[in-house]
């Protein structure tokens, strides 16, 4: 046993001086109350503990005890529908033995060892097995099958399977031995240090889209499975709620939600709607497949900074099982803003803002895991990330906006003016961008129509003009502007609020499938075309907006259903007729 005795105290940060053999990252038990702790930092004798609890109490001289491990999880079977703190203790567990505020001093529990799971074996006396070779499955919830893993990184063979039945997590589950006769027990729970990555075979080109059912981001600013994205807005934009929407309409395999530094009635709201949502995929409850990870702005800031790796590692762990695992953390501002106030207390030399110097290369790591993989084991699988930004007062120049943007490939940046002005999804198409088109091109062709891309880009470079015009029409006026010009206009506004407003509340228009969203987009060119024509044969704009055709469009997403796409057919062939009679009407007069 490791040990030595406090010698300092500043809030989260102690500093622990003796004989004691500590190493960078073990975890330690701290003074009378038990207080989990990291050390940061190794100077002789004396080692730096960021405490993951509040250190009210503590006095100098007390012991500091050493695990000689790193912050690690218990990863098994009763992870999926359950909600953690930071450093993955069950929030109902910490309720029944302290109440409604958290003890001191509760030491990790992970999983619950004590239930019992049906395991069916997959591999019999003889199989060679490896790192993450899966020895059985365990029916972790209805739409959620855990496939038990060997953590050992040996070529071994199997010498005993528990035949099909039902044990508790602790139990052995198999034994395996190598070639040098060395027996290795395997249960059905594994532990893995959160700041490690795990292990993969391979890492695959992300070329799936990540559907999420919502117009803007799919069409426009799409993220890959295995990609990463980064959702900035100020205070009131629709972040939690935009990430809400991707938690529960995206078509990952598992969801992870990382409440990381967020208001308490914020994450209170989370841990309130989760379990009442319903999977719309399979009319299940939406825990049936996510893990909350709760970490509110007033519990202690060094268990704010290991969350993010907390929900890291079980998406890994999910992954290596062949799932596609989407993180949701809200927010990595509240993060930054952790690793700035320990670095304060360490008396480190700041950079900008006050952030340490090593805010880009954290940033890095944790973008850096996510991605599209095969495993050891064979099975393919992705962890998505999709971070939000909390910039204060909406500036993007601030440096987590900043460098968070050198490291992800899509970026919907939220708009404050959109979002007073209840447009939502409050994505600001003028400067939010995605590096995954050139990847999806072919998924785009395979799945929806090979002019999609054709076609969204011709929308784009409508929307861009519009917004050179609404500069123009600011200094001169729209009654200037050619028939042509306030077309395109108008055509921008239908657009706006027809497809890249959407409505969460709305039964049909909550969710939209790609066939539906490209037929959105081929009728508002249709529009576009056929207008641009009338007016070059001399028929005014206003002609046009009597037939009633844009405004019609704009109501579409409520009206069509997401199974009716032969509506878009009878709808189209009608604009085309009632354009053609307002031509023919229109030369008669001539």
């Amino acid at each position: 046993m490791q040990k030595k005795n406090i010698i300092a105290v500043n809030h989260s940060v102690i500093l622990a001086q003796g004989e004691g053999d500590f190493a960078m990252h073990d975890m330690v038990h701290i003074g009378k109350f038990k207080l989990l702790g990291e050390v940061i930092k190794i100077e002789k004798d004396v080692a730096t503990i960021q405490v993951y609890e509040n250190t009210t109490g503590l006095q100098i001289g007390e012991d500091v005890i050493g695990e000689e491990a790193p912050l690690s999880l218990v990863l098994g079977p009763g992870i999926i529908g359950n909600i953690f703190d930071g450093i993955e203790r069950p929030l109902q567990y910490l309720k029944e033995v302290s109440g409604d505020f958290i003890e001191r001093g509760i030491d990790r529990v992970g999983v619950d060892v004590q239930k019992v799971w049906h395991f069916v074996p997959t591999v019999k006396v003889g199989d060679k097995v490896s790192m993450n070779t899966i020895i059985g499955e365990v029916k972790e919830t209805e739409l959620i099958t855990n496939k038990i893993m060997c953590s050992f990184d040996i070529d071994a063979e199997i010498i005993e399977i528990q035949p099909e039945g039902d044990y508790t997590a602790e139990e052995m589950m198999a034994k395996a031995k190598d070639i040098n006769g060395e027996i290795f027990e395997i249960t059905m729970l594994q532990k893995w240090p959160v700041r490690k990555g795990r292990p993969y075979r391979e890492r695959l080109v992300a070329k799936e889209l990540l559907l999420t059912g919502q117009r803007v981001v799919d069409t426009f600013f799409p993220i890959a499975k295995g990609g990463t994205a980064m959702l900035p807005g100020g205070f009131g934009t629709g972040k939690t709620m935009l990430q809400h929407q991707l938690a529960k309409w995206s078509d990952s395999d598992i969801i992870v939600y990382i409440g990381c530094g967020e208001r308490g009635n914020e994450i209170t709201e989370v841990l309130e709607d989760f379990p009442k949502m319903i999977d719309p995929r399979t009319k299940k409850s939406l825990m049936e497949r996510t893990v909350l990870i709760a970490n509110t702005s007033n519990m202690p800031v060094a268990a704010r900074e290991a969350s993010i790796y907390t929900g890291l590692t079980i998406a890994e762990y999910y992954r290596d099982m062949g799932y596609d695992v989407a993180i949701m953390a809200d927010s990595t501002s509240r993060w930054a803003e952790a690793l700035r106030e320990i670095s304060g207390r360490l008396e480190e030399m700041p950079a900008e803002e006050g952030f340490p110097s090593y805010l880009p290369s954290r940033l890095s790591e944790f973008y850096g895991r996510a991605g599209s993989v095969k495993s050891f084991n064979g099975e393919i699988g992705s962890v998505s990330i999709i971070g939000a930004v909390s910039p204060q007062g909406s500036d993007f120049s601030e440096p987590v906006t900043q460098n968070t943007k050198r490291f992800v490939h899509t970026f919907w940046a939220l708009s404050r003016s959109l979002a007073y002005s209840r447009h939502y999804p409050a994505v600001d198409w003028n400067i939010s961008y995605s590096e995954y088109i050139a990847e999806l091109q072919n998924w785009y062709e395979e799945n929806v129509d090979i002019e999609f891309l054709d076609v969204r880009q011709k929308m784009l470079k409508i929307l861009e003009e519009e917004n050179d015009l609404l500069e123009i029409a600011r200094v001169i006026g729209q009654d200037v502007l050619s028939d042509s010009k306030k077309l395109v206009l108008q055509i921008s506004k239908a657009f706006r609020v027809g497809f890249l407003q959407q409505s969460a509340m709305h039964e049909i228009d909550t969710f939209v499938p790609m066939k539906k969203q490209y037929e959105m987009l081929q009728t508002i060119f249709l529009i576009y075309e056929r207008a641009l024509k009338l007016i070059e044969k001399g028929i005014p704009i206003s002609e046009i907006l009597k037939t009633g055709i844009l405004a019609e469009y704009e109501q579409l997403k409520f009206q069509i259903e997401n199974d009716q796409l032969q509506k878009f057919e009878n709808y189209n062939i009608s604009v085309k007729n009632r354009l053609k009679k307002l031509e023919e009407s229109y030369q008669q007069h001539i």
